[in-house]
């Protein structure tokens, strides 16, 4: 097979994937679009909505996984304490990327009888205060993938839960969402890059991992994240939707596997809360025995 097809068939096996997890980007459940209340009031890639008021902003405790209090599960929902892997000796190698390119991932090549899996969570739609106190008194390492056009009014909030759980990350999402597969080189880097700059410019520190609206790239996005200064595409193979996981094959989690969320609130998950789906997540990642790492120690 050519370099050429290789290429159009990782493609289209990526666009399946994306489908298979997140469905239509018209579908409410899995909500991989950005939804009714995210998208009110965006204008040229900027939000004119204003941030919800956030009881969050207290400053969350001090301390890693090893610090969470005794009855913090029981708090939220769980029947038990969560377990988390510890920082990898070594980083696993990843697939190789061609010249000029990122390498895609879609899940950690964790050694053998290592159940960890990784939360991450997309956009910033909802800016929800018990969350944060959720990943604050969980001590959660959560992975955030960033949309400036829904998130940036609500950056100090995303800051905070960037310092609520150990190791929690901010990486980026592009400006305004699109499907990148329909955008010239050009518009994609802007998407890309300009992301890269606004978030290097609010934290302090330049994204080493990007997610593609919808799981969708071609070649093109691949040599532009590059430019633009990321290490790693990261896809999926679980998608948290309201209730239960949906897995790209088979019924359960598998090691290594990322997971995805969105930061949704009720009215885009038919009255349930972040809080109460991420608890769900919880429960479906314990009741199959694994535990949680934190994405950027592996990648």
């Amino acid at each position: 097979m050519t370099k050429a097809r290789r290429l159009v068939a990782g493609t289209v096996a990526a666009g399946a994937l994306a489908l298979s997890l997140a469905g239509c980007a018209q579908s409410v459940d899995p909500i991989e679009r950005l939804g009714r209340k995210a998208t009110e009031g965006v204008q040229g890639g900027q939000s004119t909505r204003q941030p919800k008021a956030s009881a969050s902003a207290s400053a969350p405790p001090a301390g890693g996984a090893d610090h969470v209090a005794a009855d913090a599960h029981r708090k939220w929902g769980l029947a038990k304490p969560l377990e988390f892997a510890p920082r990898p000796a070594h980083r696993p190698a990843l697939p190789r990327a061609g010249a000029g390119r990122v390498p895609v991932v879609d899940r950690i090549p964790v050694p053998a009888g290592e159940k960890t899996v990784f939360l991450t969570y997309d956009d910033g739609a909802e800016r929800d205060p018990e969350f944060l106190r959720m990943v604050a008194d969980l001590r959660l390492p959560v992975s955030m993938f960033l949309t400036d056009s829904v998130a940036s009014p609500g950056y100090g909030h995303f800051e905070q839960l960037r310092k609520a759980g150990p190791g929690s990350a901010i990486n980026n999402h592009t400006l305004t969402h699109p499907n990148l597969r329909t955008l010239s080189y050009e518009r994609q880097r802007a998407e890309i890059c300009g992301q890269q700059e606004r978030l290097q410019k609010r934290f302090g520190t330049k994204p080493r991992l990007f997610r593609p609206p919808f799981g969708n790239y071609n070649d093109d996005t691949l040599r532009a994240a590059k430019d633009c200064g990321a290490e790693v595409l990261v896809l999926w193979r679980a998608s948290m939707q309201i209730h239960d996981i949906r897995y790209a094959e088979g019924s359960g989690l598998r090691p290594g596997e990322i997971v995805l969320a969105h930061f949704r609130g009720p009215d885009e998950l038919k009255g349930t809360t972040l809080t109460q789906m991420t608890t769900r997540m919880l429960r479906k990642i314990q009741e199959q025995g694994y535990r949680i790492g934190r994405l950027e120690d592996y990648l």
